[in-house]
């Protein structure tokens, strides 16, 4: 049998999510990021026009646009939805039941609650505006951060996807029969990184039935962690035992036993997974639990979700550089080598940001 050892640095929390709970962080509303390139449009009026016009949520609308030609994308979406429409033209705090949209020229990050426009990059890498919205959209809503990925060309989106998923928010793609351009729903689906699978109309119904489970609507962010809680003492059970029994399913179905696992970071991840598969109690859970294997399965995956990026932590690895690696370095012997050993990291990122940092004080020191 497997033995998952105690959660560490890979949980589903960032290490500054203490600090957006302590400052009231984030919104007391969900926040939806809908990313779209080629045949986006139509998409996009698909899901807003089947949407009401008091949602209680907001929509941030990234789209691939040419930077050298005006858009009147928000315009054409204004009659569409019976929400107001803005594009965004500078730094503006995300109010409810409001649609956001980026302009061509920008790229759009979440701050505390505040949509900042940032640079286009001119020439270099190619230009993910899509992942880096989700990605700060991730940061700062943790679990009430709802990511939507619709038609479009190439692979934006799916990293982004990826970091709403760890922070436990929930996932959509664009079934790809539904789309114009099945390219970014495809690769988003092929990460892992979804939760639903559905055409636009279906997924502004499955937003309007979020919107009510207390996993999205509960009133601070570390408060959906007890979910699971609430809902046990709604059944007249002990929060411990629903959980134990839980474990137990997993356990014997997938063979992985998460009894050792950080209590917070279980809850939070099988309050996620009671948002998805549409339930409110653990008893429901548990019954889900032990008539569907593929259930089991997806609360493992759940708990084990990596939660990475490049230089993820920038003091620790300043520190690492500057204080750690000139040690390792100095003097060597002609013939010894410089290892190091980077346990559990599951993508690379966190190898290549130290072999990265290792190469470059060589290079200073040599």
């Amino acid at each position: 049998m497997k033995v998952a050892k105690p959660s560490g640095t890979a949980l589903p929390c960032t290490p500054g999510l203490a600090g957006r709970l302590e400052s009231g962080n984030p919104r007391p509303f969900p926040i939806v990021g809908i990313g779209a390139s080629a045949g986006g449009l139509e998409a996009f009026r698909q899901l807003l026009g089947a949407l009401p016009a008091d949602t209680g949520m907001a929509f941030v609308l990234v789209q691939h646009l040419d930077p050298n030609h005006e858009s009147i994308l928000a315009e054409l979406l204004s009659t569409t939805t019976r929400m107001e429409v803005f594009e965004v033209k500078g730094d503006v705090r995300v109010e409810p039941n409001r649609v956001y949209v980026i302009p061509p020229s920008k790229g759009l990050i979440l701050v505390d609650g505040v949509l900042n426009l940032v640079p286009r990059a001119p020439a270099g890498p190619p230009h993910m505006p899509i992942d880096s919205f989700l990605r700060t959209l991730a940061e700062v809503q943790g679990n009430r951060a709802i990511g939507v990925i619709l038609s479009g060309m190439g692979s934006d989106g799916t990293l982004g996807l990826q970091a709403i998923k760890a922070e436990g928010g929930i996932a959509f793609a664009q079934d790809p029969a539904s789309a114009k351009n099945d390219d970014m729903p495809r690769s988003a689906i092929a990460a892992g990184s979804v939760d639903f699978i559905l055409p636009p109309e279906s997924i502004a119904s499955e937003l309007m039935r979020l919107r009510q489970h207390p996993y999205i609507a509960i009133g601070e962010s570390d408060r959906a962690a007890t979910t699971a809680r609430a809902a046990a003492k709604k059944e007249g059970n002990d929060d411990d035992e629903g959980l134990a029994r839980i474990l137990g399913l997993v356990r014997a179905s997938v063979g992985m036993d998460f009894s050792a696992y950080k209590k917070t970071t279980l809850r939070r991840r099988v309050a996620r997974r009671m948002a998805v598969t549409r339930v409110e109690t653990l008893h429901e859970y548990a019954q889900q639990l032990e008539t569907n294997a593929g259930e089991a399965t997806a609360l493992y995956e759940d708990c084990l979700i990596s939660v990475t990026q490049f230089f993820r932590d920038p003091e620790v690895f300043q520190a690492l550089s500057e204080a750690v690696l000139p040690l390792l370095l100095k003097d060597p012997a002609s013939d010894a080598p410089v290892r190091i050993w980077v346990p559990g990291c599951a993508t690379g990122e966190e190898v290549y940001s130290i072999a990265m940092c290792l190469l470059e004080r060589s290079a200073e020191l040599s």
